[in-house]
């Protein structure tokens, strides 16, 4: 059985294929960032999720490809405050991302890559995305795993997630995924989710956009500007 790396919570390894394909993919992910939000003009971002992880080339990428890590703050509910050392000017600070210690307002940017799955039901997904929007002055940048790419990127099992979530979840623990079959742990959004929630905030305009791998859309990004 693969190891879960819970500060990842992949069980992917340094340096296999797929974390260099997930590497790529995130690449690409930052690409459309730069294009879409004028980023080396912002004095502030909250990077929300960091990893403890240090072994993964695809963690924490967007501290890989910043050049400016004095205007960045890493929070995440994992102490990944070795990323000070790491990238020197960067600030770290610990806590729950559905409750920040934060003012309205604080960031001009606040991005947010594959923590939304990992936050627990709807309810939490809206009020971690209400917190991204709070904290921001202007931008949100978020991503997820698409629900309906054939692969589970998690997991690495075909379309059982696609099945009804109370019969994919037994088949998971039957499997011995006991992690990944926890709501708390894992709870895949789609295109549709993502709009649903988005409803329910009236004060920003927003757009899905996505990447694709092997011809399916793999990633959902949800860029969101609060109106003026």
């Amino acid at each position: 059985m693969k190891t879960i790396n819970n500060n990842t919570y992949s069980t992917q390894k340094k340096q296999s294929n797929s974390d260099k394909a997930t590497f790529r993919a995130r690449k690409k992910m930052y690409d459309i960032l730069i294009q879409e939000f004028p980023i080396s003009t912002l004095s502030s971002i909250i990077d929300v999720g960091v990893t403890a992880d240090k072994e993964q080339e695809s963690s924490n990428f967007f501290e890989k490809f910043y050049p400016y890590p004095e205007r960045l703050t890493a929070f995440s509910n994992q102490d990944a405050s070795w990323m000070e050392e790491t990238y020197k000017g960067l600030k770290f600070k610990r806590g729950d991302g559905l409750d920040m210690p934060f003012e309205d307002n604080t960031f001009d940017l606040t991005f947010s890559s594959a923590v939304i799955e990992h936050v627990g039901n709807k309810k939490n997904q809206q009020q971690f995305i209400k917190e991204c929007i709070r904290v921001s002055k202007k931008y949100i940048f978020i991503t997820t795993p698409n629900k309906f790419y054939p692969i589970e990127l998690h997991t690495a099992l075909p379309f059982l997630h696609w099945l009804p979530t109370n019969v994919y979840r037994t088949i998971l623990r039957k499997m011995g995924k006991h992690f990944f079959a926890l709501e708390e742990n894992l709870n895949l959004l789609c295109k549709n989710d993502l709009i649903n929630i988005m409803k329910n905030f009236l004060q920003v305009s927003f757009k899905i956009k996505d990447i694709s791998f092997f011809g399916f859309k793999s990633n959902l990004l949800l860029l969101i500007t609060k109106n003026d």
